[in-house]
């Protein structure tokens, strides 16, 4: 009775409880100084209901791991630091009506058949139905056990399908914080063309568009991606405190800011004075940018076919609703029947739970740290723009560095 309590408690719970366990280690990913507030790890025990499960705890999903994360993540004690948290669980809490539906059922089929075939009271004495005209409510449990099977496939092929989704919108985004970083190496490395004499003002002012054009497109390519209501105040303030007014006002004002963004890089380059060779290599990134722009614009506007998601929900929920009514002899061991209700509830729970991952990463981007992934790149644009590139070195190193290398004869 103890669980279903804990379980009942999902659907009515105190507005001071909150949907993640406590953590410490949690580490923000951002080296640059960011306007917005967007916020990762678990949300605080100060934050308000909504925001605790279901959409509201969304943004708070988007936890970056280093290497302390992931000692506690495979730590000895994980099993009964998951199982201890189960009821701060938002993933459960979001299941509150489903799993109080079915509780309710499985505690309707005990009471009604109490009444239709007789029960037992507390001091183990068997009494006859209350009103025996009435027909006792149970399903035979074959027609559940041969449903299963393919219960079970639509469960896997949901999850799985869901699970590619969200891997194929973080290797996306792993392509951009790769090839961001390969065009400032290039464009800081290959800076300048046919030992012509480079100007360092000059030079650091091209690099620092490059960077800054760089930071704008994917950071544009967040707010793109991301719910107008969450992320728009915070994309103005952050464009308009580090682009030029004019700048600024073009990606703001742009239909599609992505792509101007990446346009306004593409002039960045061309203005950089190399070879074409070089600048074409350069350039090759900026497809690649598309690429990954095209590809996560694919997965926000296709979910899984509507069909199978609700296909899926029906069968999954008619059938544990229905589970109740072939459980109830299962359980004529125990007082009343009355552990059906629990096990009903624990069944409910966790295959409902299945399908409420697949529903939560099926939308992948509002659940990855895109903020943290739009600070980090920015950080180590400029700073791979700040180091000496062709030209730029300094000779007494460079000596040196012969030297060391030089064998000794």
């Amino acid at each position: 009775m103890k669980l279903l309590s804990a379980l009942l408690l999902l659907a009515f719970s105190p507005t001071q409880t909150v949907a993640f366990a406590p953590a410490n280690n949690h580490a923000v990913v951002s080296s640059t100084p960011s306007t917005t507030s967007l916020q990762m790890g678990p949300p605080s025990p100060e934050s308000l209901l909504a925001e605790t499960y279901g959409e509201g705890s969304r943004k708070y999903r988007r936890t970056v791991y280093t290497h302390n994360e992931w000692v506690k993540h495979r730590s000895s004690d994980r099993f009964v630091r998951n199982i201890s948290s189960m009821i701060n669980s938002g993933v459960y809490k979001s299941l509150g009506r489903e799993v109080f539906a079915t509780s309710a059922i499985a505690s309707f089929v005990v009471f009604w058949n109490a009444l239709a075939g007789g029960y037992t009271d507390f001091d183990g004495v068997q009494h006859e139905a209350i009103i025996s005209a009435l027909p006792q409510l149970t399903l035979p449990l074959t027609p559940f056990t041969l449903l299963s099977p393919s219960l079970g496939l639509l469960l896997v092929f949901r999850t799985n399908s869901s699970y590619g989704r969200w891997d194929e919108a973080r290797k996306f985004w792993g392509l951009n914080i790769n090839h961001t970083r390969d065009l400032n190496r290039m464009a800081t490395a290959w800076y300048g063309h046919d030992g012509i004499p480079v100007d360092p003002a000059l030079r650091a002012e091209h690099l620092r568009q490059v960077s800054l054009m760089t930071w704008a497109f994917v950071r544009s390519m967040k707010r793109h991606l991301s719910p107008p209501a969450e992320d728009e105040e915070a994309f103005v303030a952050e464009i308009n405190a580090r682009l030029s007014p004019e700048q600024a006002k073009g990606i703001i004002s742009a239909a599609h800011r992505p792509n101007r963004a990446l346009y306004d890089l593409s002039v960045a380059i061309e203005k950089l004075p190399m070879h074409f060779l070089r600048k074409d290599a350069i350039n090759t990134n900026l497809s690649i940018f598309e690429d990954t722009l095209g590809g996560c614009e694919r997965l926000l506007s296709s979910p899984i076919p509507l069909f199978y998601s609700r296909h899926t929900a029906r069968f999954l929920s008619t059938w544990l609703l229905l589970l109740p009514f072939a459980l109830y002899s299962q359980f004529n061991e125990s007082w009343n029947h009355i552990m059906m209700i629990p096990a009903s509830a624990f069944i409910s729970v966790s295959l409902f739970g299945i399908e409420e991952l697949a529903t939560q990463l099926e939308e992948p981007f509002t659940i990855l740290p895109m903020q943290g992934f739009c600070d980090k790149i920015g950080g180590w644009c400029d700073e791979i723009v700040s180091w000496a590139g062709q030209g730029q070195e300094v000779e007494e190193a460079i000596q040196a560095n012969i030297a060391e290398l030089t064998p000794s004869r």
